[in-house]
């Protein structure tokens, strides 16, 4: 079989699956978020924390719910880092370095899981254990939670409410995050990944020298971060290290895994409203464009360009050979479509157009399926932005699911869009304007802008993943790219929150004979062309100046 029929059944098997998943999975998330019932482990809880279960939160509350324990989250990994030389299963490891500490907080409490360092050399077992895993789930679970805020915003009237932070978090960890997580690991130990507390093995290499093979809890941490759109590994090498991905089968349910949440999630958006087929039309969007950006890729690292790939029949630089080129290239473009940072491949080793798609992937909001949650409100947000061009279109006020979309709303949903392009285009321009920061660059040219505008967009879009090539392990990058991840994360929060508000309190206006439909084919078409077109008009010169110059020039 070719390779290129080889990588059609590998895409081919994946849709098939996360159509499934899309049905039954999206009705037991579905379930989860609107029981009105409290399992025991829930109500514990609820009483250590002093929740009342009962009670629901207006837009303000909400947010200020969110925020609050985000800093709080951020002050504790960030002490239990500076600390971790001092405490449980240290291995001998010293406290964390101020700087990389506070990236990493920030990173792990925003869904990022940037990584400036390299993981099985810098994190104790307690650190990888109780901060960086205990972050996968709850960061997580606060993207997916911001998401259901916005639905109920745009399914009730009349109210101010949009739930209760709390008992959202709760129920999605304890309902959904954990048992996955669980059944994962036992299925991921028995493929050969590590799970245990040993602070290494000594092993004598082929050489005859000998060599320690750090070992630790990687099992239960590669399946929540796969799960939670998060990324970090506990190996440097993320999800390219046999420990953390031995075999092709393991690496197809990894991939599964990053889209089962994001593309399920639609279905709980249709069912909630009361029309499904609003829920088919989201996600058939982030299908669409999903599969269009995983086949061009593929058919990019597949057509192998340059000499010694041409004479080699692959592009094989920085890909593992337990993989290949079309799964690990399938991989890449889930991981930068998911604001997911897990890396199976050296992206930095990817083709200047190959690179070019990465990054586009990144710059659409990650919204094809995106993270957790923040994939779904994105796509939301996009659509209340394409109703209101095509009621200009018409000379009707716009509407959404019977919502007026007026000046408040549509400005919360432009400076929505708005925020990640300021981030990752003014943090690349300081970067490139600073000779301390272009000698970071260990690539000069178009691949070293290249490097320096992956970072940003990576930190900026909470994904992630690095190009590499860029030593970002100074005071400089490690406070930029901190401060992206913060404000990428946070700023679309409060405003979604506001935008979810402001439509609940609305009363809804019936359809009439000028109300474009919201679920038909045209819809889709229109919000997958301004999604592209926006990024496209607004990052193009940026892309011209890196991938594409690159990919050209060849």
């Amino acid at each position: 079989m070719s390779d290129g029929w080889a990588a059609a059944l590998f895409i081919a098997s994946l849709v098939v699956a996360w159509a499934v998943a899309y049905r039954f999975f999206g009705d037991y998330l579905f379930r989860v978020v609107t029981s009105d019932r409290h399992n025991r482990a829930e109500r514990t809880i609820y009483r250590l924390v002093g929740v009342n279960s009962g009670s629901e939160q207006n837009a303000g509350a909400y947010t200020r719910s969110v925020l609050a324990f985000s800093v709080l989250s951020i002050l504790f990994l960030y002490g239990l880092q500076r600390l971790q030389g001092l405490l449980w299963l240290d291995a001998g490891l010293p406290g964390v370095e101020s700087h990389i500490a506070w990236n990493t907080a920030v990173s792990f409490v925003t869904n990022t899981n940037w990584q400036a360092y390299s993981g099985e050399a810098t994190m104790t077992h307690l650190t990888q254990m109780a901060g960086l895993a205990v972050q996968n789930f709850l960061s997580a679970a606060v993207g997916i939670a911001v998401a259901v805020a916005l639905i109920r915003g745009l399914a009730r009237s009349h109210t101010d409410q949009l739930g209760n932070f709390w008992v959202d978090l709760t129920r999605l960890v304890v309902r959904v995050l954990l048992p996955i997580a669980v059944t994962g690991t036992v299925i991921f130990v028995a493929a050969g990944m590590v799970q245990n507390l040993s602070s290494g093995t000594d092993v004598t290499t082929l050489t005859g020298g000998s060599q320690v093979v750090p070992s630790g809890p990687v099992a239960s941490q590669e399946v929540i971060k796969e799960l939670g759109t998060n990324g970090g590994g506990f190996y440097n090498v993320n999800s390219s290290h046999p420990f953390e991905n031995p075999t092709a089968w393991t690496n197809w349910l990894e991939i599964f895994l990053l889209g089962l949440i994001p593309f399920s999630l639609p279905r709980v958006f249709g069912r909630m409203v009361g029309d499904k087929r609003q829920g088919l039309a989201i996600v058939a969007a982030m299908g669409l464009i999903a599969v269009v950006s995983v086949v061009l890729l593929n058919v990019t690292e597949l057509a192998h360009p340059g000499t010694v790939p041409s004479a080699v029949g692959a592009s094989m630089e920085g890909r593992e050979v337990r993989f290949g080129t079309g799964n690990s290239a399938t991989f890449a473009a889930m991981t930068t479509l998911t604001s997911t940072g897990s890396v199976d491949s050296f992206h930095d080793s990817y083709s200047g157009l190959g690179g070019g798609i990465l990054l586009f992937n990144m710059m659409l909001g990650e919204v094809a399926p995106g993270g957790v949650g923040s994939g779904l409100y994105g796509m939301l947000v996009l659509a209340v932005i394409t109703v209101f061009v095509a009621g200009l279109m018409v000379g009707r006020t716009p509407e959404y699911l019977g919502k007026k979309i007026g000046a408040r709303e549509i400005k919360l949903a432009s400076l929505y869009f708005l925020v990640t392009p300021f981030l990752v285009l003014v943090g690349t321009a300081l970067a490139m304007a600073s000779p301390d920061q272009r000698a970071a660059m260990l690539n000069t040219g178009t691949h070293g802008f290249s490097e320096v505008l992956y970072a940003f967009t990576s930190a900026s879009n909470n994904n992630g993943s690095a190009f590499a090539g860029l030593a970002v392990s100074t005071w400089w990058y490690d406070l930029a790219l901190g401060l992206c991840m913060l404000l990428g994360r946070f700023l679309p929060i409060v405003l979604v929150l506001a935008l979810a508000g402001s439509l609940a309190r609305q009363t809804p206006s019936p359809g009439s004979a000028g109300t474009m439909p919201t679920h038909t084919p045209l819809f889709v078409s229109m919000l997958i062309g301004v999604t592209v077109v926006l990024v496209a008009l607004t990052f193009l010169p940026a892309l011209a100046l890196g991938p594409l110059a690159e990919g050209l020039a060849r």
